[in-house]
């Protein structure tokens, strides 16, 4: 079954905690601390497979989780880092989190990802040591990994995308000028899944086109296949309108023109305004004078005419060429870029508890929506920064801290972040 949009969570390995640990040797006194610090959790990395077509995979597994990573020890020993989780993704996967549906990448190229980071490793008791403190009795926890809940959804890649009714010729063409042998029969809906097909230009040059299922009235609504397929032509720089220039099925060849170039104005006015050639298939079952017609009105409007009989390859050259000529003039394929997934999302949590915990004056803060605020912060920037601490006064961590007994140039721990408390 083709599969092209699917909902997972991830979830990176959680830092090993550091060790409490004192140098204990027979002629050696008071040795002094030892411990070592805690691995580095696994990420979630995602990887393009160009094996695969579709995200089928996904539907019957919808949790990923990193490793975490191994604690600290004795004698200075770190704890082992977690392994990556690699999760591979057709290439044309748009990867979003959820929440707030912000871009986080597009696997249009072999360049990995890494979508949730593996918590730090926390630090054994050597790192409390100070000449005031020389016998430090606790150590820091690693972070926790960063959790996400993404959707994934694969737009194709293709130069050319086919638009056309159900059994106007689309399959038939791609099967003519590419190696793609999608199945070919006379009826409609042939095609239930798009089918690439790359079409070479000698020399070293070639273009991608896209055989996209039938589309009906409606499918900017979703009817039939609609929004299924529609998405896929969303990358295509140009588009191939193939018509059934005899009306073998009772249709209007230029009323089923209008009929899908609605539906694209639905679903997207940017896809609407997406160049269009025009084919004109199956010209053996119908006279001159009707072809001439077509020509008049598509040119009239614009847009270049070509005729083809596709099953035995004539005129499907001259239209391969054109659309090779026009491509040169088009842009790129259209890139996703990625966006900043926005900090707040995070403070409106439902749980915004936390726990904070003192040990030789260290206060160590504690709190899973907080630590996610702090991973998308950048506390170099001056903005950033004074974001973050508005939310620790809004939180009511500053006065919890001060029922705690904090005082001036007391450390503040939070996750990997320290600070000198200042009043």
């Amino acid at each position: 079954m083709f599969t092209d949009i699917a909902k997972i969570r991830i979830k990176a390995g959680n830092g090993g905690n550091g060790a409490v640990s004192f140098r204990r040797e027979k002629y050696v006194a008071a040795g002094g601390p030892d411990g070592g610090d805690g691995g580095r959790g696994g990420n979630i990395v995602f990887k393009v497979d160009t094996n695969l077509a579709t995200l089928s995979d996904f539907r019957y597994k919808r949790k990923y989780t990193a490793p975490n990573g191994q604690d600290g020890s004795g004698g200075r020993k770190n704890g082992k880092s977690g392994e990556d989780l690699i999760i591979y993704v057709p290439k044309g996967t748009i990867i979003r989190e959820c929440e707030s549906g912000a871009v986080m990448a597009d696997m249009s190229d072999d360049k990995p990802f890494i979508a949730a980071k593996g918590g730090k490793g926390g630090w054994g008791n050597p790192h409390f040591a100070t000449p005031t403190r020389q016998v430090p009795r606790f150590a820091k926890d690693g972070t926790p990994g960063e959790e996400w809940e993404v959707s994934l959804e694969l737009k194709l890649l293709a130069d050319v995308g086919l638009l056309g009714f159900p059994n106007v010729g689309k399959s038939t063409l791609i099967s003519v000028v590419s190696e793609a042998k999608p199945i070919i029969a006379n009826y409609h809906f042939t095609t239930v899944t798009p089918v690439l097909g790359v079409v070479s230009m000698g020399e070293g040059n070639s273009f991608v086109m896209a055989d996209i299922p039938g589309l009906i009235e409606g499918a900017g609504d979703g009817v039939g296949l609609g929004h299924e397929f529609l998405r896929h032509v969303e990358r295509c720089r140009l588009l191939l309108h193939i018509i059934d220039a005899s009306g073998s099925e009772g249709r209007d060849p230029k009323e089923d023109f209008e009929i899908i170039n609605r539906e694209l104005e639905k679903f997207d006015p940017e896809l609407a305004k997406r160049p269009q050639i025009i084919a004109a298939n199956k010209t053996d079952l119908t006279d001159e004078e009707t072809v001439e017609e077509l020509r008049a009105y598509f040119e009239g409007r614009g847009y270049e005419f070509y005729t083809m009989c596709a099953p035995i390859a004539e005129g499907t050259q001259t239209i391969v060429n054109a659309l090779w000529n026009k491509l040169q003039t088009l842009p790129p394929i259209k890139r996703y870029e990625a966006e900043s997934i926005p900090v707040e999302i995070f403070e409106k949590t439902a749980d915004k508890g936390f726990t904070i915990t003192v040990r030789d004056n260290v206060y160590f803060v504690e709190a899973p929506w907080l630590l996610r605020i702090l991973q998308r912060s950048d506390l170099d920037d001056y903005e950033s920064l004074q974001y973050f601490q508005r939310v620790l006064v809004s939180s009511g961590i500053i006065d919890a801290l001060h029922e705690r007994g904090i005082c001036e140039g007391d450390t503040v721990s939070i996750y990997d972040l320290e600070f000198d408390f200042v009043d």
